[in-house]
């Protein structure tokens, strides 16, 4: 694949977000993007309109579409019961009965390590995606519910879904501070985009997965991301920060009021 014109069909909600910022541009090497938002602001820069809530209009717009990128939604551990109602469990549906019914072949969900952020406060480390779900937050408990919503529909409407339960992608390495947890977090640009464009083309039906970049002290099982996925992170928070890992047995210890400031 050389060219948009010679490559899948890739659309992207919620194009102005930090994720979708950062992978877009590495996306856009592989696949023709349609980039997709709600906020008007957004759609000022090329961005077509799209309401994930409304199925129908979700299924028009994936006329001829590949696969699907969901990064639209709520997206702070401190949203309240109605955005993650509104945005992340009625839009999670949304996207996956539109996908459904115009017979995409992938759907990429973004998923959260706040699913399982009850471990990380006790401190019962590594976790991977085989346990069972502990959330933290009313976000943690609605990306687990996208999680459920998406294995229905690739058990029982056989729409290919691969859930990424995406760190936190930024490329501004200052903002991480001296918060172990956020380092722990970290997921680059470049690995974003490489762990999104290996779950667009795995040979795998439904799965869900932990992304994050190869930080010496993630709390995350990436094992079945590589097997399953091939994906291959190259980048290190602490590598990328110039320093040198704080190593503590048994790990750093969260802060109380985690995941919330």
């Amino acid at each position: 694949m050389t060219s948009a014109d010679s490559t899948r069909r890739v659309l992207i909600t919620g194009a102005g977000g930090d994720v979708a910022t950062a992978v877009s541009p590495g996306l856009a090497e592989h696949y023709a993007l349609t980039l997709t938002d709600a906020d008007p602001e957004v759609l000022a820069e090329g961005v077509e309109r799209l309401d994930v809530r409304d199925a129908d209009a979700v299924a028009v717009a994936c006329e001829g579409i590949d696969a699907i990128v969901h990064l639209a939604g709520a997206a702070s551990p401190e949203s309240d019961w109605e955005s993650v109602l509104d945005l992340n469990i009625v839009g999670t549906r949304g996207v996956l009965e539109g996908a459904q019914r115009a017979g995409v072949r992938r759907v990429v969900l973004a998923s959260s390590n706040h699913v399982t952020g009850g471990y990380d406060r006790d401190g019962e480390w590594p976790i991977d995606a085989r346990q069972p779900v502990r959330p933290d937050s009313l976000y943690g408990v609605s990306k687990a519910f996208g999680e459920a919503l998406s294995r229905f529909y690739a058990d029982f409407h056989g729409l290919s879904v691969i859930a990424l339960r995406i760190g936190w992608v930024t490329g501004d390495i200052g903002a991480v501070g001296d918060e172990e947890i956020m380092s722990a977090l970290w997921l680059s640009e470049r690995d974003a985009t490489e762990v999104i464009r290996c779950a667009i083309e795995a040979p795998v039906h439904f799965g869900i997965y932990y992304a994050v970049s190869d930080n010496p002290n993630r709390r995350w099982d990436l094992t079945s991301t590589m097997l399953d996925l091939g994906y291959r992170p190259k980048d290190s928070w602490y590598a990328a920060a110039g320093l040198r890992e704080d190593v503590r047995t048994g790990g750093h210890p969260v802060r109380g009021n985690w995941p919330r400031d």
